[in-house]
């Protein structure tokens, strides 16, 4: 199944693979090494938790392989249409928010990312200046306009 990223989003996650691939493996692999020195495995609470450390950085390394694997760079169209990558400055009860438009992987609410997925997010894609949109919430719908998208 086609992952859509933006390229700063996939640039991110090859990042992560290629740290984790050359830096954490080795950190781990040494951490391991230090707590078998210790005798005893079967009581040898530094060696199971370097144990779990490792199934969980192992695990993460395949996870990023399938993503790229799948992935798949959303080029921008300068057409004025909300789409993966966009920048988009909405109106909401007098009140103004941006935000850029991610794939799932990419999101980062604090920093205003939200995902092409999430209600507001697909609400908000292949939409213009002007429009306006319902989304729905937990706390009711809520109007939005968009104000301008880049």
């Amino acid at each position: 199944m086609t992952k859509y990223f933006t390229s700063e989003g996939l640039k991110k996650l090859k990042e992560e693979l290629e740290y984790l691939e050359k830096v954490k493996r080795k950190e781990i692999s040494e951490r391991i090494k230090y707590a078998a020195a210790f005798g005893d495995l079967s009581e040898n609470a530094a060696y199971d938790e370097a144990k779990d450390a490792q199934g969980f950085v192992e695990g993460r390394i395949i996870e990023l392989k399938e993503i790229i694997s799948q992935a798949k760079v959303i080029s921008k169209k300068e057409n004025g249409r909300v789409q993966i990558g966009s920048t988009v400055s909405v109106e909401s009860n007098g009140e103004e928010n941006n935000f850029k438009i991610v794939a799932p992987e990419e999101v980062d609410v604090i920093s205003g990312k939200i995902s092409y997925q999430s209600p507001l997010g697909s609400a908000l894609m292949n939409r213009k200046k002007d429009d306006k949109i319902e989304v729905e919430t937990p706390e009711g719908g809520k109007s939005y306009r968009v104000i301008k998208v880049e």
